[in-house]
Formats: C-alpha cells, structure tokens, sequence
C-alpha cells in the first residue's frame, strides 16, 4: 500500500470509530470516491485493533477495578462496586455476537455505497430523534436489565453497513433515558469485547487464507488508528 492511502485509512478508521458514524462504512467508501485499490482485510483488522488499543488505554483505570468486581460477583454471587456495570457489558454485547456469528456472511452481500447511505441517513435520523427527546436521567452505574438488553439488540443492527456502532448504541441508551456522557462511555465500554470478538474471528480467516502480511504497513496502520482514536475519545 502506498503511505498516503495507509495514513489516510488509518485516520479515518481511528476517528470515525468512536464518532456516531461507521468506521467500516467509511473504508468502503473512501477507496471507492478515490479510486483506490481496496485495502484488504489484514488492514481493516489492524485499523480496528488500533482503536481496541485505544479505547483499552482510555479505560485502563477502570477496566482493573471494573474486571475484579466482576469476579467478586460471581465469587460473592452478589453484585459490588461497578459489578452490574462489567454484567452490562457482558450481557449487551451477546446479540451482536450471536448475530455476527449467523448473518456475517449474509452481511456481506449488502456492502455497497446505496445501502451505506441509506442506513447513515436513518440511523442518523434516529440518534437526533434519541437526541431531542431523551430524557437524560439515568448514568452508566444506573442501567436495568430492560436498558442493557435493548442497548444490545440495537449494537446487533451494527451489522448492517453504514450502521454506526457507536451511534446506534448511543441512540438506544439515550432512548432508555441515560445522560449524553453516560451513553457514550457506555458505547465506548462495549466496543472493547466487540472489537477483540471481531479482530479474532477476522484474524482467524487471515489465517485459514494463508494471506501474505505486510507488517510494516500493518504496524504503521495500527499506529495511526490508535492515536487518532484515543484523541477522538
């Protein structure tokens, strides 16, 4: 790849990310407007490990505590701490899981530049709708069960190209009254197991396709995506 299309890549991987737009939409767009080659799944894996190590570094103050007071739950078998929180970011992240595992393949037949547009412009819609009426009462240390399964259906329409993760998931969590700063940390927590999920079932086809690897390029693409990512957060 030539260092321009890396660095720009890398850029677009590491702000969009976070922002309420889809990251991997605009690695499908940005090729086509410019007439570039695509890039390749090693790429978008190591873009997308980039912004896992950025928003795992973001968190890493939270994510020990967070992390033991799960396991004291289960050990304690009684919720301490910001125990329901780490169970939240279990349970919310299931549907996505089940849903990539069955309609990955499926999915992929609908990565075209009409289907990104359209569900930009309705997910769009529906955060600025979330937005505007959202009651805005409740933080992340506040969720329900009710709030955390319906955070983790609506992540699941993340599959959908154009769908942002981050938006859609901030949409619901506005929907079921949780403040701005609450539903984006929220979005940010559940991105972590979701993005390590996806990079290890992307890496395992890398793997199976014994696919040649430019590290170099990979390396300088990681880099890029978690710099700008953690500055995006």
């Amino acid at each position: 790849m030539d260092y321009l299309h890396i660095i720009v890549l890398a850029l677009v991987q590491g702000i969009t990310e976070f922002l309420p737009i889809s990251s991997s939409a605009h690695l499908i767009l940005v090729p086509k407007l410019l007439s570039w080659p695509d890039q390749g799944l090693a790429f978008d894996v190591a873009t997308h490990l980039g912004t896992l190590l950025a928003v795992v570094w973001y968190f890493r103050r939270e994510l020990h505590p967070l992390f033991n007071d799960w396991l004291n739950s289960i050990l304690q078998r009684q919720h301490s701490g910001d125990s329901m929180l780490a169970w939240g970011v279990i349970i919310a992240t299931i549907p996505a899981a089940v849903a990539g595992l069955i309609f990955n393949d499926a999915v992929e037949q609908l990565r075209n530049p009409l289907v990104i547009a359209s569900t930009t412009i309705i997910f769009g819609l529906a955060l600025w709708y979330a937005d505007i009426t959202g009651s805005r009462q409740l933080n992340e240390h506040q969720l329900t069960l009710k709030t955390i399964l319906f955070i983790g259906f609506a992540q699941a329409l993340a599959l959908i190209p154009g769908t942002s993760r981050s938006g859609i998931t901030i949409t619901a969590a506005l929907m079921m009254g949780l403040d701005l700063k609450g539903s984006a940390r929220f979005s940010f927590l559940l991105s972590i197991p979701l993005i390590l999920a996806a990079s290890l079932l992307e890496t395992t086809k890398l793997v199976a396709d014994n696919m040649p690897i430019l590290w170099s390029d990979l390396l300088l693409g990681i880099s890029i995506s978690a710099l700008s990512a953690y500055l995006c957060i």
